[in-house]
């Protein structure tokens, strides 16, 4: 059974593996269900999915699974990308939040969410407005916790000022991009989550991949329908991903002088960080679900630490775009030259 951590200071305890519904859809529906059921035998209790995966139909499946089985569940989902072809069917604003959470709860088929994150900033709305909606949406009883993901260390500073000086609910968690690749959080994010004592739950823990034992430099061909789907994420001809594949034949080689396998190094790396609630884990079957459990149970010592810092130092992106969210500031050429 996995190990159990508080989420922040709400005086919830979830597990210590999430289960990410992302790969979840229609097609695979069956599959999912055995995953989910699965996981939550294992003792998972805590599962997050987004109205976005694969346009809602992860959050059906994840509903489908769920029955009978919900009141042990704290289950997260997200809003703000893009649904259907609406010009208004995305984003941050009360207008959407207050449609979107009415569409998730009947996908999910539940009265309340547990968790509700904002997916990304919207720059073009107050996140007042948006803290506004979605306390309005507390108070209502349908969902129970806000969160963020993928948010910049200023705003999520941002968001705890705006709930103090309006009244608005605060922001309980934030779910960014951590593994041994990606380790930028860990120069602004994580200390600020600290600070204010939220819970962090982080995404990618295997580096979309790149830490699950099955990538290498000397692969030409797509070995799954992400890198398929993202060939530039996965070109091994692109600088920053040969240095991303590069770092991982050294912590293969770590992985296996540890005794570990490469999928328990890298999720017991984020576990081990005081700042990490939750790892989310993406499994698209049973077996991918088995190969990542009892992973919180792996102690890695201080030598195995510091072997990791030297293949890849603290605070390090090995390939930026691997981040999720680029700022405005540095995607939008408008907002720095006049």
């Amino acid at each position: 059974m996995v190990e159990y951590r508080p989420f922040g200071r709400t005086g919830v305890q979830v597990s210590s593996l999430t289960l990410g519904a992302m790969n979840f859809s229609q097609e695979n529906e069956a599959e999912g269900v055995r995953v989910i059921h699965r996981a939550l035998d294992e003792g998972i209790n805590i599962i997050d999915t987004a109205d976005v995966y694969t346009q809602g139909e992860s959050e059906q499946v994840v509903g489908k699974a769920l029955q009978g089985r919900r009141d042990d569940v704290f289950l997260a989902t997200k809003f703000h990308g893009q649904i259907g072809t609406g010009l208004n069917t995305r984003g941050n604003s009360r207008r959407w939040i207050i449609t979107e959470v009415e569409n998730s709860l009947r996908r999910l088929n539940t009265d309340w969410i547990d968790l509700y994150q904002v997916h990304r900033p919207d720059p073009s709305t107050d996140f007042d407005d948006t803290l506004g909606a979605l306390s309005d949406l507390v108070h209502q009883g349908k969902i129970r916790y806000l969160g963020t993901s993928t948010f910049d260390p200023s705003e999520i500073v941002e968001g705890q000022w705006t709930a103090e000086r309006r009244g608005r609910e605060r922001v309980a968690s934030e779910q960014p991009p951590y593994s041994i690749l990606v380790r930028g959080i860990e120069r602004e994010v994580l200390p600020v989550a600290q600070r204010y004592n939220l819970a962090v739950i982080p995404w990618s823990p295997l580096a979309g991949g790149y830490l699950s034992g099955r990538y290498s430099r000397a692969l030409t061909e797509p070995i799954s329908p992400r890198a398929a789907r993202l060939p530039t994420r996965y070109d091994p001809t692109n600088p920053a991903n040969a240095a991303k594949l590069a770092a991982v034949e050294k912590l293969q080689a770590l992985a296996d002088e540890a005794g570990l396998s490469l999928i328990h190094l890298a999720l017991a790396f984020v576990l081990n960080h005081p700042a990490i609630t939750s790892a989310i884990i993406g499994p698209r079957t049973v077996e991918h679900l088995e190969s990542q459990l009892e992973a919180d149970k792996v102690t890695l010592t201080p030598d195995i630490l510091d072997r990791i810092d030297e293949i890849v130092p603290p605070g390090t992106n090995l390939n930026p775009s691997d981040v999720g969210h680029l700022p405005p500031s540095l995607t939008d050429k408008a907002t720095r030259r006049r």
